[in-house]
């Protein structure tokens, strides 16, 4: 009896620390790179008017993530835990602020990611299979309210099925949801790296380079209206302009953090004309059909479908270890915080998945200037504000986290001080308020709804503190101790 509860025992000893350097890295870039930088040059571009400050929007975003993942790893070597930025907001503020973060990721930051990177699959497949489109039925629009409606059409049950086939596979342990990571995020890098290359020296075209190089500030073409009349034709409207760009350019390189979520397990200007950019929704097509005539459309969609699936494949991998840390201090559904026999929190996965999937059926409903339905858009774009206005609000609580636990725990470890502190972290947290300050004032319809769902989570708090149990924290194995008794 007693050497049967010491297997018990040690099937229940919490993660498997099986993510060596490489896998980390994986995850990083995986999750990162998805289809969200071939589709939302399109849409920076009318924001922005000119090739030059679309190649701006694109290096404040740079700046602003290296800033933030520099800042990051004092928190991470401090905390090296499941949950990641959840324990950050919690060690650092307390409990609630940890689950407003949590809550948010759940609702919105990391289940709307995962549901917009589906429709971009969905998106390049029908690429290949004509059958599978945005505007093919299965049901058909059925109005709910306002201005969205709800539907199936085969580019979401596309969605929807990888998202279901994923969660799967990720519920079968660490060392097939790595797997998957590695493979196909290498084959994603070999395929950015040659469309680079491609661009550069077989798509080159001197007439379109120096259309766009030659005068790369000049602002062209069709451009956003902000709101009464305010453009990027002018010098506050082109400021306007790269802000709300931000929102397509941190949504590409959004997921950088989600790394800190399994610490726990821790061992294109040369090619195409700026006008045809402009509004373009699959950048990264055209191209390779300038390239290639005609066959282009078919090779980088297959690149960009592995590019989608491995990038699914890390957010649903790391988002469940936040809802596991939740559950584990009595804030989420129980069962996200136990582990299955493969030690994975298997029922988060399912409920991110089971929220993700319902995000992908909403309709946005488009009308003509006399406000006839003229379309059906998807919540894809909304996604991408909701998403980032909601986490550039947890970005900068959580690096003014730092400095916070530099006055409360000076004397704590840290095995890695944030490069560049205290103006590295200042700089991110000033330069994100200001973003931040311009999406809420411009693009109200969809920034201010990512508030009031993080607000929502202030009695929902209340409810889980009082109704929940919190669990004791668990304690790790290795992968040698999970191999040898068929667990991993």
């Amino acid at each position: 009896m007693a050497e049967a509860a010491a297997v018990t025992q040690t099937k229940a000893t919490g993660f498997i620390r099986g993510l060596g350097l490489l896998d980390s890295t994986m995850i990083v870039a995986g999750s990162m790179i998805g289809s969200g930088i071939f589709i939302v040059s399109g849409g920076i571009s009318k924001q922005v008017g000119a090739p030059g400050w679309l190649l701006v929007v694109w290096i404040v975003t740079g700046l602003l993530t290296i800033m933030a993942a520099l800042s990051y790893g004092e928190l991470a070597a401090m905390m090296p835990k499941a949950g990641g930025q959840y324990v950050y907001l919690r060690e650092a503020f307390s409990p609630m602020w940890g689950f407003l973060y949590g809550w948010t990721l759940f609702l919105v930051i990391q289940t709307g990611t995962i549901a917009a990177v589906a429709v971009g699959f969905a998106r390049y497949l029908g690429v290949l299979v004509p059958a599978v489109g945005e505007d093919k039925y299965l049901i058909a629009p059925k109005h709910v309210f306002g201005n969205y409606a709800i539907s199936l059409s085969t580019a979401q049950l596309v969605g929807v099925l990888l998202i279901v086939l994923l969660t799967f596979m990720n519920t079968r342990g660490l060392k097939l949801g790595k797997l998957v990571q590695n493979t196909f995020t290498t084959a994603k890098l070999a395929a950015l790296f040659g469309l680079i290359v491609l661009g550069i020296f077989v798509g080159w075209n001197s007439g379109v380079v120096h259309a766009n190089f030659g005068n790369l500030w000049s602002v062209r073409g069709t451009l956003d209206d902000f709101g009464g009349g305010l453009t990027a034709a002018t010098a506050f409207g082109l400021f306007v302009g790269v802000c709300v760009a931000q929102t397509g350019s941190l949504f590409s390189a959004d997921a950088w953090n989600n790394i800190t979520f399994t610490a726990g397990e821790v061992k294109d200007l040369t090619t195409l004309p700026f006008e045809k950019i402009q509004g373009a929704d699959r950048v990264a097509t055209d191209t390779m059909n300038v390239i290639f005539s005609g066959r282009g459309a078919t090779v980088m969609a297959v690149a960009i479908m592995v590019s989608t699936f491995g990038c699914n494949n890390g957010l649903i991998l790391a988002g469940a270890r936040a809802y596991y840390a939740m559950a584990r201090d009595g804030l989420f559904f129980k069962s996200s915080g136990r582990l299955n026999d493969k030690h994975v929190p298997a029922w988060g996965l399912v409920i991110q998945g089971i929220w993700a999937a319902v995000l992908v059926l909403p309709r946005t409903i488009k009308h003509d200037a006399a406000g006839h339905i003229t379309g059906y858009g998807n919540l894809y774009g909304n996604l991408l504000d909701y998403v980032i206005s909601a986490a550039l609000i947890f970005y900068i609580l959580t690096i003014a986290g730092i400095f916070r636990l530099r006055q409360t725990r000076p004397n704590a470890e840290r095995p890695y001080k944030a490069f560049g502190y205290p103006l590295v972290p200042f700089l991110y947290i000033i330069g994100a308020a200001v973003i931040l300050i311009v999406l809420f004032v411009y693009q109200t319809a969809t920034t201010w709804p990512g508030l009031i769902i993080v607000l929502t989570g202030i009695p929902v708090y209340f409810v889980w503190k009082k109704l929940g149990t919190p669990m004791p924290e668990e304690g790790s194995i290795s992968e040698a101790a999970a191999q040898a008794k068929g667990e991993y």
